[in-house]
């Protein structure tokens, strides 16, 4: 090849380079675009919370003494009233047969005082009368021969003593017989006395009872801290209860997300060591404060089935609650937005002639990677997702797929998430 020839090729070359570049600079670069259709959003909240039962209590002995049986184990069910726990009684047993008897003892002086003690004072009454007459009488007739001169005045004395004695004697068996009726002194005191001795008796009984520890109420036992010959005084928690009632959960979720939970949302919970076997719950109260140290709010739960069996007090699980969902939305991912976004307002670049478009759009459903557009664009839009590009330049659309996504994990112990049609999937790490 001449010199001329090789001149001429390379200055083919160089323009055929030139007019690449001038044509690539008209196109602009490419850019990742998707095109706006219209799919499933669902917005929902991730979070760990743990098994709870209605009420829990600790069951402890009201009285110092030695275990003599221990008749549950952990994980027992019980029956209200059973017994779980026997102290030693042999000496309060004794204390209630020493008090049984004094009852006994009060209880036949009243129904004596009553019965042969009311007869035996009416007696007395009429004996005090009999002599209180035959006395006068005597006197009567000391005093008749006194006056005939047949007495001397020394036996009239004697006649007069006698008849105050028999005066005093009918006194007092009229007081003692009053004191025998039923507003009787006597019987008044004998009632004292029999209620201390039944009130004795009741108090015997009831720390006997006190060594029998039963079950306030059908639970399970859910800790036993208890053996046979163990020295237990009153303050000790010896077993715990869960009460039966409906199985809840409850759950700490951060007050940023409030404003998404409401009572009746439906939820999904799966516990760590059964990752398979998820069921249904829903929320069913939101505590009315906030915890201030934490920032977080209380939230409960209620099964909408029975409770799996392999369910635990205080098992952790993770919970997922659907906030919210549009059957059929235009959809955006959160990274299309260009700048900050002011409320529900917020801008993107759309492709139109060749070039990148700022277009204003409203914002309806958001979750962490994806946006529902209410209002600005239309289905088949192409609207730029990426690379620095601003409004006006050229570009060319390199269009990609993209969908909303399975929920995206927080940082912390909470976080939030969406679902789109597969849902949002749980996993072993979520809510940890």
């Amino acid at each position: 090849m001449s010199k001329r020839w090789l001149v001429l090729v390379v200055g083919a070359a160089v323009l055929v380079l030139a007019v690449a570049v001038g044509a690539m600079a008209l196109r602009g670069p490419q850019v990742d675009a998707l095109v706006l259709q219209s799919a499933p959003l669902v917005r929902s909240l991730q979070f760990s919370a743990r098994v709870a039962t209605l009420s829990r209590v600790d069951v402890g002995s009201t009285v110092t003494g030695r275990v003599e049986q221990v008749r549950v184990s952990e994980g027992a069910q019980v029956r209200q009233g059973d017994v779980l726990v026997q102290l030693e009684s042999d000496e309060l047993r004794a204390v209630l047969a020493q008090a049984l008897a004094s009852e006994r003892q009060a209880q036949a002086r009243l129904t004596g005082l009553r019965s042969s003690g009311r007869t035996a004072t009416q007696a007395a009454v009429a004996q005090a009368d009999a002599t209180l007459r035959a006395a006068s009488a005597s006197l009567a007739r000391v005093q008749q021969l006194v006056a005939e001169g047949f007495y001397s005045p020394a036996q009239l004395d004697e006649a007069r003593r006698a008849v105050d004695v028999a005066r005093a004697q009918q006194r007092n068996a009229q007081a003692q017989s009053e004191a025998n009726t039923d507003a009787g002194t006597d019987v008044a005191q004998a009632q004292a006395q029999l209620a201390v001795a039944q009130a004795a008796t009741v108090a015997a009984r009831a720390r006997l009872a006190q060594t029998a520890l039963v079950a306030p109420a059908d639970a399970r036992v859910l800790v036993r801290d208890v053996e046979p010959g163990q020295i237990v005084q009153p303050g000790k928690a010896l077993l715990s209860l869960a009460l039966a009632g409906p199985t809840q959960l409850v759950a700490q979720v951060d007050e940023r997300f409030l404003d998404q939970l409401q009572p009746g949302q439906k939820a999904t919970v799966v516990a760590d060591a059964f990752a398979g076997q998820h069921f249904a719950a829903r929320v069913l109260s939101i505590a009315p404060a906030v915890d201030a140290q934490r920032g977080a709010i209380e939230v409960t739960f209620a099964l909408d089935a029975q409770a799996p069996a392999y369910l635990r007090e205080d098992m952790t699980l993770s919970v997922e609650v659907e906030t919210a969902r549009r059957e059929r939305a235009l959809v955006l991912p959160q990274a299309a937005l260009r700048g900050a976004v002011a409320g529900d307002t917020g801008t993107v670049l759309v492709l139109q002639d060749g070039r990148a478009q700022a277009r204003n759009v409203r914002l309806g459903l958001r979750t962490l990677d994806a946006v529902e557009v209410l209002e600005g664009l239309h289905e088949g839009d192409t609207v730029l997702r990426g690379g620095a590009v601003q409004a006006g330049d050229r570009v060319r659309a390199r269009t990609v797929e993209w969908s909303a996504g399975a929920a995206v994990p927080a940082t912390g112990a909470l976080r939030q998430g969406q679902g789109a049609e597969a849902g949002a999937a749980l996993t072993n790490a979520m809510g940890r």
